[in-house]
C-alpha cells in the first residue's frame, strides 16, 4: 500500500480528504516540510479559500520549493480544488505568482442570470483527455462542486474533465506528467469520488 502525504499549510479540507482514503483502506499523514515528503510515495494537495493567502503559507512555510522540487522529479502529486488552482501560474483572484507547475491562468467564472456563483452543487463530468483519473469508459461521474473560479491550461489537452458552467464549459480536472488534480471535491462526491482516489491510488501503485 502506498504511503500518501497529506500537505498541511493551514488551509486545506484536511479532516475530510483524510477520511476519504481512509475508507478505501488508506492511511494519510500530514506534511508540513519537504523532510514528511521523504518516505510518501505520493502527495495530495488539498485547499479551501482564497488564492494569494494560500501560496503566501505555502512560501511562507517553505512547502512551495518542496512541491516544485517533488514534481521535477516526476513524482505524483493530486490537488484537490483550490488545490487545482495553486499548480497554475497565478489567478484572478489574486496578485501573487502559483506554484507554476502547469501553464496557464485562474479565471473567474462567468457571470450570466441563473448561474450563481460561487458554482455550488452536484453535475457530472464532461470526459477530455483520458488519464488514470478519468480513464477511457469510466462511466458517467457525478460530484460535487464549490467554487467560484476555474483553471484555463495553456495546454487545453491537460484537461482530463470538463463541467458546463453558464453555457459554457470550464475545467474540471487536469492531468499533466504525473500531476493529477480535481477541482471538484472527490471526497464529498460519493461513490463517484470514491471512484476516482482508487483509480489515482491504483496507478501509484502500477
Amino acid at each position: 500500500m502506498s504511503r500518501i502525504g497529506l500537505i498541511d499549510y493551514g488551509m486545506g479540507n484536511l479532516h475530510s480528504v483524510q477520511r476519504a482514503f481512509e475508507r478505501i483502506g488508506t492511511s494519510v499523514v500530514a506534511v508540513h516540510d519537504s523532510s514528511a515528503m521523504e518516505a510518501c510515495e505520493g502527495l495530495v494537495l488539498p485547499g479551501v479559500g482564497a488564492f494569494d493567502p494560500a501560496m503566501e503559507r505555502l512560501n511562507s512555510s517553505g512547502l512551495a520549493p518542496a512541491i516544485h522540487h517533488w514534481c521535477q522529479a516526476g513524482k505524483p502529486l493530486l490537488g484537490i480544488c483550490l488545490g487545482l488552482q495553486l499548480l497554475f501560474e497565478g489567478s484572478d483572484e489574486g496578485l501573487l505568482p502559483g506554484l507554476g507547475l502547469i501553464k496557464g491562468r485562474v479565471v473567474a467564472l462567468p457571470r450570466k442570470p441563473g448561474y450563481p456563483i460561487p458554482h455550488m452543487g452536484w453535475e457530472p463530468l464532461l470526459p477530455a483527455e483520458p488519464s488514470p483519473l478519468l480513464p477511457t469508459g469510466s462511466g458517467e461521474s457525478w460530484v460535487y462542486f464549490v467554487h467560484s473560479y476555474a483553471a484555463r491550461p495553456s495546454d487545453s489537452r491537460c484537461n482530463t474533465a470538463l463541467v458546463n458552467f453558464a453555457d459554457q464549459t470550464v475545467t474540471a480536472a487536469v492531468w499533466q506528467g504525473a500531476i493529477g488534480a480535481c477541482q471538484f471535491h472527490p471526497e464529498k462526491s460519493g461513490d463517484a469520488g470514491e471512484a476516482i482516489l482508487r483509480r489515482w491510488l491504483a496507478w501509484l501503485q502500477d
